[in-house]
């Protein structure tokens, strides 16, 4: 039997436009054979007039093969069978349908010579070097078609804990991951938080988190993964890992994949833990490749080696973005310029009034812009971004109010794209809202089709649909979207939550719905030397998820002691940051307050009428008697 993969799609005269020719091609063009032949189908756009149908039948009398004028065919079928994939690909389907014979077809096919070029539609959330120390083990010539019960796509935390997740239910479970990082799967918080706080410079990826204890950023060392040819011969489980490879189509009605390499992925439970990208700005997407060179997008293992090197080398740059990431990496790169002695200029603007304005009340945002100014950043506010230009190998940035800004690089910290093309062309449904892919409770997109971290879109029972970008929803839904891809069937109650530290002294916690246009009530005490993420993390708190073991276990558990009133005060060193809606708790910021997520999420879960604010002072404890 001949199964055509086609097809490369061009813009039609017809009245068919490209956008609508793509959509109505997304699908796998692949059909079960049928009880006398093998049948497969392709919709090819040429020439940008005609649209035919090519068939192939396999009878004892060879090949048939005949075109089908537009007007002499029924199309819906066709669409629905056929599938976007590069341009290559249309000669030799053409040739294989016309000249092949019965023992040709019957060869596979050979593996393409070159690898297929990353592009801005990533199933994965970006491109990666090979070259990086932690570079998982390099594959082996394969088959063109692997089949495994469960496949993952998608290298980050998501696809880790849904790993472990398969492998506590299934004793026998063989796991296929498929990344287009170079890299094995690992964690991304501490790319922005402690790797830049390492005492010496290292060329592994080792760190001590703020309590001393060393930690690797990769979950799994290589050793642990293998090729695809051991995975089918391996006994009990196995975790095998394709690295540098795309997903570039899903054909859902046949459980199938294809990959950039040119493989067919066969699946009996998929799960799409495909990420983000970082957004960029059209100032520097316009600009000419000498610009484009000197602006960073942050979101990767080979990012922080870059950021690093041009810090260590003294480079002035400009963050742009107040959010979590970017004043976590303005911290970071003033920190590690003064460690370095370097006196680089670190700058970081935003068109909001102070640092983490989207979420932080402005009393408390305010606080923070000053904490950030101490560590030695530039922190300049209300500014928009209008133009970029190279001046004498600089960047040349002109804000809207006319202030111009200049500085050797540019990181870009605007926020993330879900990485929703593979899901969106597979045909899934996509949330118009929140950008990601729709799940029910259970995480489940289509029968045996999985969505988990940050391209999902799911129904918090308590606070509505959301699609959360953090650690801790990555790990849980990870976690549990392996689980029921196992057989488990739990819906997804979990109520993530996320934090931020501004180097090792200031720190926060966060759960619920942290929106700085509701209001808030904040209730506030002196901290003392114990109210620091290092200390935190020294008396065994354990942040946003870390504990592989236990992912739903982060932060630590509530005591069940009483709490205790306790006074406001203009010290924002520690305190309890409530964000209401009609008279309701649907946000925490615990500020230097930890282990009392557990409590936060149980206020939030009650949903109870707080008409007298004092009554919240009842519910968390910021006083002992040490202090």
């Amino acid at each position: 039997r001949l199964r055509l993969v086609a097809s490369a799609l061009r813009s039609s005269t017809m009245g068919v436009g490209r956008a609508s020719t793509l959509r109505a091609a997304r699908g796998m063009a692949y059909q079960q054979p049928s009880s006398q032949g093998g049948a497969s189908m392709a919709v090819i756009v040429t020439g940008g007039a005609v649209l035919v149908a090519a068939w192939a039948h396999q009878s004892r009398g060879g090949f048939e093969y005949k075109k089908v004028p537009l007007a002499d065919m029924d199309i819906k079928p066709a669409v629905q069978a056929a599938i976007e994939t590069v341009e290559e690909v249309i000669e030799p389907v053409v040739a294989a349908v016309t000249e092949a014979t019965p023992e040709e077809s019957s060869e596979a096919p050979k593996e393409p010579t070159d690898p297929v070029p990353a592009t801005d539609n990533a199933s994965e959330t970006t491109e990666s070097s090979p070259e990086t120390s932690e570079s998982a083990k390099p594959e082996e010539a394969e088959d063109p078609v692997i089949t495994m019960p469960y496949v993952i796509v998608g290298g980050g935390t998501a696809a880790y804990f849904a790993m472990r997740g398969i492998r506590d239910r299934d004793a026998d479970a063989k796991i296929l991951i498929v990344t287009a990082e170079g890299n094995a799967p690992y964690a991304r918080t501490p790319l922005s938080k402690e790797l830049w706080f390492r005492e010496e410079d290292r060329d592994d990826y080792k760190f001590n988190d703020w309590s001393g204890r060393e930690r690797d950023l990769f979950y799994r060392s290589n050793d642990f993964y293998v090729n695809t040819k051991e995975l089918r011969k391996a006994e009990g489980q196995a975790v095998g890992l394709i690295t540098n490879t795309k997903v570039t189509a899903i054909s859902i009605r046949d459980k199938i994949l294809s990959l950039s390499d040119g493989r067919i992925v066969k699946y009996e439970k998929l799960l799409l833990a495909t990420g983000g990208r970082p957004k960029s700005l059209a100032a520097f997407d316009n600009g000419d490749d000498s610009l484009k060179e000197r602006v960073v997008l942050y979101r990767t293992v080979e990012d922080f080696k870059r950021l690093k090197q041009l810090s260590d080398a003294g480079k002035t740059v400009t963050v742009i973005g107040g959010g979590f990431l970017g004043s976590e990496l303005a911290v970071a790169l003033a920190t590690n310029a003064k460690n370095k002695q370097t006196n680089a200029i670190v700058t970081q603007v935003f068109p909001e009034t102070g640092n983490m304005a989207q979420v932080l009340p402005k009393y408390l945002r305010e606080w923070t812009t000053a904490k950030v100014q101490e560590t030695g950043v530039t922190v300049v506010p209300g500014e928009r971004l209008a133009s970029a230009t190279m001046q004498d190998e600089q960047v040349t940035m002109t804000m809207e109010s006319g202030r111009s800004l200049t500085s050797d690089y540019v990181l870009v910290a605007v926020g993330l794209q879900p990485n929703i093309e593979l899901a969106e062309a597979a045909g899934l449904e996509i949330d118009p809202i929140k950008g990601g892919v729709l799940v029910n409770a259970e995480l489940e997109a289509r029968r045996d089709v999985f969505v988990a971290g940050d391209v999902a879109s799911f129904y918090d029972m308590s606070l509505g649909r959301r699609r959360e970008e953090h650690h801790d929803h990555a790990a849980v839904s990870g976690r549990l979207a392996g689980e029921n891809m196992a057989g488990a069937r739990r819906p997804y109650t979990h109520q993530s939550m996320f934090w931020s530290d501004l180097g090792p002294n200031v720190g926060y916690e966060a759960i619920g719905i942290i929106d700085s246009s509701l209001p808030t009530v904040g209730i506030w005490a002196k901290a003392s030397a114990t109210d620091t993420p290092k200390a935190a993390v020294e008396s065994g708190n354990i942040r946003g998820g870390m504990d592989e073991a236990n992912p739903e276990e982060s932060s630590a558990q509530e005591t069940g002691e009483a709490p205790e009133e306790t006074k406001e005060t203009s010290e924002y060193g520690k305190g309890v940051v409530f964000y209401m809606r009609d008279d309701q708790v649907v946000g925490c910021v615990l500020w230097n307050v930890f282990g009392k997520i557990p409590v936060a999420r149980k206020v939030i879960r009650e949903a109870k009428v707080y008409k007298d604010p004092a009554e919240l002072r009842k519910i968390f404890k910021l006083h002992d008697d040490k202090h």
